[in-house]
C-alpha cells in the first residue's frame, strides 16, 4: 500500500472507479481469449492494483466472480504462472542474456511476487477482494448478471432480470454495493427508475457529449431517486486514449512476445528497462494530478467538485503492464495536491447531487448505443 502524501488545502474529490469484467473463458484454452486471459488479468491486474488501492471503487461482476469460484481454478492458475510465466520468461532469460535477458528476469519476478500472494490465498481467489473492502481501502460495485448492455434488452423484465440476479450475487459474495455499474455506461432515460425499485443508490454514467467538464463536477441528481456520477472523459482520455499514458515508447509492449511468451521489448523496440519505464509511470501519474488541479480550479474553486475516473482494472497491468505503479503514485500524490481520494458512496454522500436531464448514451465509440 502506498503511503499518502500529507494533505494540503482542500481543491476536491477524487472518485477512482475500476471495472472488474471478464467474458466466460473458465476451461478453454485457446489464446488470447481463452482461460489464459483470466489468469493474466488476476496476476497483472487484480492482485498488483489490490495491493495499492486505498480509497477506491471497484466492480466484480457476477461474470468474473463466478469464474475466479470455478472449482480447481486456483490450482489451474497457480500451475500457468509457476509454468508458463516464471518458468518460461526465466527459460528464455537464460536462453538469450544480455538487456534482454535481463528484462526477461524482471517480468519473472513480478510473477514470482504475484504467485506468493496467491499461494497463500488457498485458492480462495476472491479473497483479496473481501479483504481489501473489509478493510476500508475499497469499495465494491455490484453490475448486471451477464454484463448485459441494458439499454438493447428488448423488455423491462430482462432488464430488471439483470439488474436484480447482478445484485443478489454480490450481496451472497460481498454484501452490500457501493453502487451499480451500468454494462459500458450504457443508459437510456428511465433506467434509474428501475435501478430504484431494486435498491440502487449510484451509478455511473457517460455524459460526455452532452455536459461539458465543468458540469460532470456534481453528480447528478435523479427524478427517481439514484445518484448518477458523470465520468471525466476528458481526464481519462489521458490514459484511455491511443497517444495516452500506456503508449510511452519506454513502457512495455504487451502484443510483441518472445518464442516463450516473454515480453522482453519496450514499445519502441528497444529491450525493455523497467526502472526507466516505472519512472516514466510515476511523472505520468504526476501529469493526472497537475490536470486535476487544473480541473478543480477552473470548474469549482470552492473545493466541493468531484471528479470521477472511471476506467477498465484490467487496463492497469494486464494491457498497461506499468499500470500499478501509476496508480499506487496517484494514490499517493493526490492528498499532498489537495485531492481527497473518495469511493462512491462517500462521494454521494459528501458531495450534493445537482438535478440535470440525462441522455442516452455508453462510453462506447461515438457516445451513444451503436457499440
Amino acid at each position: 500500500m502506498p503511503e499518502l502524501a500529507a494533505p494540503v488545502g482542500r481543491l476536491g474529490s477524487l472518485a477512482i472507479v475500476l471495472h472488474s469484467h471478464m467474458p466466460y473463458v473458465e476451461g478453454f484454452g485457446t489464446y488470447p481469449f481463452g482461460e489464459e486471459w483470466l489468469f493474466d488479468a488476476y496476476l497483472r491486474s487484480y492482485l498488483p492494483v489490490l495491493e495499492v488501492a486505498e480509497r477506491l471503487t471497484l466492480t466484480v461482476t457476477p461474470v468474473l466472480a463466478d469464474q475466479l469460484e470455478a472449482p480447481g481454478v486456483g490450482e489451474r492458475l497457480e500451475r500457468f504462472v509457476t509454468e508458463l510465466r516464471v518458468g518460461y520468461c526465466r527459460r528464455e532469460a537464460g536462453a538469450i542474456g544480455g538487456e534482454l535477458g535481463a528484462a526477461c528476469e524482471a517480468e519473472a519476478s513480478r510473477y514470482e511476487h504475484a504467485l506468493e500472494t496467491l499461494r497463500g490465498l488457498a485458492g480462495e481467489l476472491l479473497s483479496p477482494f473481501t479483504e481489501a473492502s473489509a478493510a476500508g481501502r475499497v469499495a465494491l460495485m455490484s453490475s448486471a448478471a451477464a454484463h448485459a448492455v441494458l439499454p438493447l434488452l428488448a423488455t423491462r423484465a430482462a432488464r430488471r432480470l439483470q439488474i436484480d440476479a447482478g445484485l443478489r450475487s454480490h450481496h451472497r459474495r460481498f454484501g452490500a454495493p457501493a453502487g451499480f455499474w451500468l454494462p459500458e455506461c450504457a443508459y437510456e432515460p428511465g433506467l434509474e427508475g428501475e435501478l430504484a425499485e431494486l435498491g440502487v443508490e449510484a451509478f455511473c454514467v457517460d455524459q460526455s457529449e452532452f455536459l461539458d467538464p465543468v458540469q460532470t463536477l456534481a453528480p447528478i441528481a435523479t427524478a427517481a431517486g439514484p445518484t448518477a456520477l458523470a465520468i471525466d472523459w476528458g481526464l481519462i482520455s489521458r490514459l484511455w486514449s491511443l497517444s495516452g499514458y500506456p503508449s510511452d515508447p519506454a513502457h512495455q509492449d504487451f502484443h510483441r512476445k518472445s518464442i516463450w511468451g516473454a515480453r522482453p521489448w519496450s514499445i519502441a523496440g528497444a529491450p525493455y528497462d523497467p526502472a526507466r519505464a516505472q519512472a516514466i509511470a510515476r511523472r505520468q501519474a504526476a501529469d493526472l494530478t497537475d490536470a486535476l488541479g487544473e480541473r478543480f480550479r477552473a470548474g469549482a474553486p470552492d473545493g466541493d467538485g468531484l471528479v470521477v475516473f472511471a476506467i477498465d482494472t484490467e487496463l492497469i497491468g494486464h494491457w498497461w503492464w506499468e499500470g500499478p505503479i501509476w496508480l499506487a503514485e496517484l494514490i499517493r500524490l493526490a492528498p499532498g495536491a489537495g485531492i481527497e481520494l473518495v469511493t462512491v458512496p462517500q462521494a454521494v454522500e459528501r458531495h450534493s447531487a445537482e438535478p440535470r436531464p440525462l441522455r442516452s448514451s455508453s462510453w462506447g465509440e461515438g457516445k451513444d448505443l451503436r457499440s
